[in-house]
């Protein structure tokens, strides 16, 4: 369960990262390719969202979602070291190549413009290198600052400062 909890939190943070890299990388687009990115898209075409801060409200619950879903998976992986950009790209293929486009919610990445592409394959490397760091540094925290010492330093973590 910790390993399925670290995955989740690192691939929030992971997410928000990416989101910050998509909002930047975005406002570079011509404008022709400006329109909403494939989370907005996907929200659109599966859920049903009433006004517009419904479906601006649906895809950061749905993109983060996911992403701490995905983030979760990784974690649980038995080899990670050093493996998060390619399971961002791996999750960018599966999803973009794969179930997306299988599921009749998107065309496939390679029908879509050029640029669109290298964005969301640019922010899936942020993400996969910030959720292999967020899940390390996460996992470090645990035994570092959120446990109890053994051993000689033990006796140190003993020592408190009597009420006043």
């Amino acid at each position: 369960m910790q390993r399925i909890v670290s995955g989740a939190l690192a691939g929030l943070a992971a997410t928000l990262a990416m989101t910050i890299a998509m909002r930047r990388l975005h406002a570079l687009l011509e404008n022709r390719e400006r329109y909403p990115l494939p989370p907005r898209e996907i929200v659109e075409r599966v859920l049903i969202a009433g006004d517009e801060q419904d479906a601006r409200t649906s895809t950061l619950l749905a993109h983060f979602g996911f992403g701490a879903l995905t983030g979760s998976v990784f974690a649980l992986l038995p080899v990670r070291r050093g493996s998060g950009v390619l399971y961002g790209l791996g999750v960018w293929a599966l999803s973009y190549l794969g179930w997306i486009p299988a599921a009749h919610i998107l065309a496939p990445a390679w029908r879509h413009p050029v640029y669109r592409n290298l964005l969301m394959l640019a922010v899936h490397v942020v993400w996969g290198a910030t959720l292999s760091r967020s899940l390390s540094e996460l996992e470090a925290a645990r035994t570092e600052v959120f446990g109890r010492p053994t051993g000689p330093t033990a006796a140190i973590s003993e020592i408190r400062e009597e009420p006043g």
